[in-house]
């Protein structure tokens, strides 16, 4: 399985980016996608997660109200819009897959699959 991400870059804050996550050997449909981020000296976080199945999302209390996930199952793709950025944003952005029960699709531990990340700097 090979998770690639794009769409970091620098923006100012208030600005909006999209992040893209594609999935090559990983069937969307039958698992979860997340994404998580981790910021210079900081634990890597759960940002958002969805899991296509059971159409269930999940989003950081941090995150919610300004960063949507969504997937496309035909590109076994899936995506961060996030809006409204803070310079507390500014982090690596990692995507995951795996298999993931209900209780651990905001856990690390819920994916078996990441991509390389993704900087996302959010500065004027």
């Amino acid at each position: 399985v090979q998770l690639v991400e794009s769409g970091g870059d620098l923006v100012q804050p208030g600005g909006s980016l999209r992040l893209s996550c594609a999935a090559s050997e990983f069937t969307f449909n039958n698992g979860g996608m997340a994404w998580f981020r981790q910021a210079p000296g900081k634990e890597r976080e759960f940002v958002a997660a969805i899991r296509r199945s059971q159409s269930t999302i999940y989003y950081a209390d941090s995150v919610k109200g300004r960063f949507a996930i969504s997937g496309n199952s035909a590109k076994n793709t899936v995506y961060l819009q996030m809006n409204s950025l803070k310079s507390e944003d500014t982090a690596v952005y990692f995507c995951a897959a795996g298999y993931p029960i209900t209780s651990s699709l905001r856990s690390r531990d819920g994916y078996r699959f990441w991509g390389q990340g993704t900087q996302v700097t959010v500065s004027s």
